[in-house]
C-alpha cells in the first residue's frame, strides 16, 4: 500500500502488517489548534513544505556520512541458505599487502562468469559458478573465497570441477583451507568416522540432536581441514548458520595462532634484555657515580631494542587476541552437547589455543614490565647524573665568584693607579700655568704653586672616580 495514503486524510486508517499479517492502526497526528492571530509568512511556508513532503511520503532528509555503511554492516555477512547434501570449500589468503592482486583475481573470475567486476572498495561479492555460488569477502588482513556444490557420493571424494583450479591465482599467502560436507544420517555416513584421526577426533551433537559435527583439525593432501556435519533434519537457514560458525572457528583459530611463533622468537631477546638490565642494576649499586654515563648509554640501547620488538609485535598480539575472542564466541554459539567417549570442538581448541594465547599474553606483559623497569633504572641514573651536574655547576659558580673578586680587586688597584696617573698629568699642566703666571708678574714661585696644587688635584680626582663608580653601581642595581 502506498505510504502516501497513510497521511492523506486526518483520520484512522487500517492496514495489514507486512510481518505478521495482522491489522494495524495508523493515525495521522493532528497539529495543535492554531491561535486566532495570523502566523508569519515564513512559518506558513515552512509548515506548508513540511506538510507537502509528508503528504508525498518522502522522508528525504540529508543522511549522515556514515549512515549507509553503518546500516549495511548489520547485513554484511548474511548466512547462506545451505541445502543437503552439500560440500563447502573456503580458502583464506593474507592480502593486507596484496589488495591489488586480490581485486584482479576477483575481476578475472567475474569476467569469466559474465559478471561485472566489483568496485575496488567493495568488501563482498558473489558469483554463480558451476553448480554453486562463489562468495568473496575481504577482511582486515585476509580475504576468503567460499564455494559450495552438491556433495560427491563418498565423503572426501575429489571434486572434478571447481573454481580453484589451475586458472586460479592465489592473491596472497595461503593461511587457511576448509572442506566441510553436510550429509544425511545414514549408515554409510556413520562409517566415515573412520576417516578421521582418532587421536584428535572431535565429535559433538548440536541443536538437540539435529546435527552431529566431526573433525580432527588435520589437513588432507590438499591442505584442507575436513569437517563432517551429519544432518538430521535442520532447515536451510540453520545449516547456513552452522556452516558459517564452523568456517569462522577454523579460519580464526589459525589466524589467532599466528602470534605464537612471534612470541616464541621474541622470548629469547626479551630474556637477553632482562639479563642486561640485571647486570646494569648490579653495577649501579657500586659504580653509579663513576659509570653513570656509560650505564645510561647501555640502558638506552636496551630500551631501543625492547621498543622495536614491542612495535613489531603490537599489531600481531592484538590481532591474535581479537581472533581468539571470535573463536570463543563461535564455540559458545554452537552450544555443543558432548558425546560419551569423544571430545567437543570447544574443549579441544581450548586445550590448545588457550596456552598459545597465554604465551602471547605473557610476552606482552614481560615487554610492558621490562619497559617500566628500564624507565625506573634510567630515572635513577639520570638522578646521579643530575647530582654530578649540580656539583660541577657549583664548582664552576664558585670559580666564577673568585674570578669576579679578583677582577674587582684588580679594578680597584687600577682605579688607584689611575687617580695617581691622572693627578700627575693634571699637576704637570698646572705647573705650566704657574710658570706662565710667574712670568707675567705673579710673585709666588711656580714650584710653590705646583706643590700646593698636588693634594687638591689628587683629592679632586679621587672624588671624581668615586662618583663615577657610585653611579655605575646604582645603574647595576637598577
Amino acid at each position: 500500500m502506498d505510504i502516501r495514503n497513510l497521511f492523506a486524510n486526518g483520520k484512522k486508517n487500517l492496514n495489514v502488517s507486512p510481518i505478521r499479517g495482522e491489522p494495524i492502526e495508523v493515525v495521522q497526528s493532528r497539529s495543535p489548534a492554531q491561535p486566532n492571530h495570523s502566523i508569519d509568512s515564513d512559518e506558513r511556508d515552512t509548515h506548508t513544505e513540511r506538510s507537502a513532503r509528508m503528504t508525498q511520503g518522502s522522508f528525504g532528509f540529508p543522511p549522515a556520512d556514515l549512515r549507509v555503511r553503518a546500516l549495511g554492516e548489520i547485513h554484511a555477512r548474511p548466512y547462506a541458505l545451505v541445502e543437503a547434501p552439500r560440500v563447502i570449500f573456503q580458502l583464506a589468503f593474507l592480502t593486507e599487502s596484496a589488495g591489488d592482486n586480490d581485486h584482479e583475481m576477483l575481476a578475472d573470475l567475474s569476467r569469466s562468469s559474465g559478471v561485472a567486476p566489483p568496485a575496488r572498495e567493495t568488501s563482498h561479492h558473489a558469483i554463480s559458478w558451476g553448480q554453486g555460488t562463489l562468495r568473496w569477502e575481504r577482511h582486515t588482513e585476509f580475504s576468503t573465497y567460499f564455494w559450495d556444490c552438491p556433495a560427491p557420493e563418498k565423503f572426501g571424494a575429489p571434486i572434478a570441477v571447481h573454481p580453484f583450479g589451475d586458472s586460479f591465482s592465489p592473491p596472497g599467502p595461503f593461511i587457511s583451507g576448509i572442506r566441510l560436507e553436510i550429509r544425511p544420517d545414514t549408515p554409510e555416513t556413520v562409517q566415515e568416522i573412520a576417516v578421521f584421526d582418532p587421536t584428535s577426533l572431535c565429535r559433538s551433537e548440536l541443536r538437540n540432536g539435529q546435527a552431529t559435527i566431526l573433525t580432527d583439525f588435520r589437513q588432507d593432501g590438499d591442505g584442507l581441514t575436513k569437517f563432517l556435519v551429519i544432518d538430521r533434519g535442520m532447515s536451510d537457514s540453520a545449516r547456513g548458520a552452522l556452516v558459517q560458525r564452523l568456517l569462522d572457528i577454523e579460519t580464526y583459530r589459525t589466524l589467532a595462532m599466528m602470534g605464537l611463533p612471534l612470541a616464541q622468537s621474541l622470548s629469547p631477546e626479551i630474556r637477553q634484555i632482562e639479563s642486561g638490565l640485571t647486570a646494569i642494576t648490579q653495577r649501579m649499586k657500586l659504580h653509579a657515580r663513576d659509570e653513570a654515563d656509560q650505564m645510561l648509554s647501555e640502558i638506552t640501547r636496551l630500551a631501543a631494542e625492547l621498543e622495536a620488538n614491542a612495535a613489531l609485535s603490537l599489531y600481531r598480539f592484538g590481532a591474535s587476541r581479537a581472533y581468539y575472542e571470535i573463536v570463543q564466541e563461535r564455540i559458545r554459539a554452537l552450544a555443543e552437547t558432548a558425546i560419551p567417549g569423544s571430545e567437543t570442538l570447544g574443549s579441544f581448541l581450548e586445550r590448545r589455543l588457550a596456552p598459545a594465547m597465554r604465551t602471547c599474553q605473557s610476552v606482552e606483559e614481560r615487554q610492558a614490565n621490562l619497559s617500566r623497569k628500564l624507565a625506573r633504572a634510567t630515572a635513577l641514573l639520570r638522578s646521579w647524573i643530575d647530582v654530578e651536574l649540580e656539583r660541577i655547576n657549583t664548582t664552576v659558580l664558585n670559580s666564577m665568584d673568585r674570578r669576579a673578586q679578583l677582577q674587582l680587586r684588580l679594578q680597584q688597584t687600577v682605579e688607584g693607579l689611575s687617580v695617581a696617573a691622572i693627578s700627575y698629568y693634571v699637576v704637570g699642566l698646572f705647573g705650566y700655568v704657574a710658570k706662565g703666571a710667574h712670568n707675567v708678574g705673579f710673585e709666588v714661585s711656580p714650584e710653590t704653586l705646583t706643590g700646593l696644587s698636588v693634594p687638591i688635584v689628587v683629592a679632586g680626582m679621587w672624588l671624581v672616580v668615586r662618583s663615577i663608580r657610585r653611579r655605575h653601581a646604582e645603574e647595576d642595581k637598577r
